[in-house]
């Protein structure tokens, strides 16, 4: 089947996440600089999200720029991203508002680990319908230490919360370019 539906229903899904995500932001209660200063993580907190959500979107399109037809695994694999992601207007709203709470950091921390896995996964499946070479996925070091990294937060985040969003940042800018995907040298480029 052509890829046309997915990418068009996983642009869909991922503007309806955005969409959620700025409802979900809350206004000052008054005009003071204490009531815009109250607000502040909340509003840090969502462009952090909103900064992942595009890092998805981004590499999403690069790696579909690589093949021409998906299978029933490849919509599979997509739809166990979509469903990570989905979650992120959740667990922002949560650590919006309790930003130093353990709990909601360290489950901000898991969506972020979970949604990585899943990339991963959709770019394996991508790869092997591409003939593309699978170093990009599991074995790629940046993909290797970015897993470290989100474990790593999700524990910190029960004992230094703010050290864990910290991590979180680091993270989406290691993550703002998306890696280079390199071809077979046998392989054909599509279309």
């Amino acid at each position: 089947m052509t890829k046309t539906r997915l990418e068009a229903f996983s642009d869909g899904v991922i503007a309806i996440i955005l969409t959620i995500m700025v409802l979900e932001l809350t206004p000052p209660h008054g005009t003071a600089a204490s009531d815009v200063l109250a607000v502040v993580p909340g509003w840090l907190r969502y462009a952090l999200s909103f900064v992942y959500v595009g890092i998805y979107w981004v590499n999403h399109h690069a790696l579909f720029e690589r093949v021409e037809r998906v299978d029933w695994a490849t919509l599979w694999a997509n739809l166990h991203l979509l469903f990570w992601m989905s979650l992120m207007p959740f667990v922002t709203a949560w650590v919006s508002e309790h930003p130093t709470a353990p709990a909601p950091v360290a489950l901000y921390g898991v969506v972020l680990f979970l949604c990585s896995v899943s990339f991963m996964l959709l770019s394996w499946r991508l790869g092997t319908l591409a003939g593309l070479d699978h170093a990009h996925t599991w074995q790629n070091a940046k993909n290797r230490l970015s897993l470290a990294m989100y474990a790593l937060a999700v524990g910190v985040s029960l004992w230094q919360p703010p050290l864990a969003a910290l991590i979180h940042v680091l993270l989406a800018a290691l993550w703002l370019v998306p890696n280079r995907i390199e071809r077979h040298p046998g392989s054909r480029e599509p279309g």
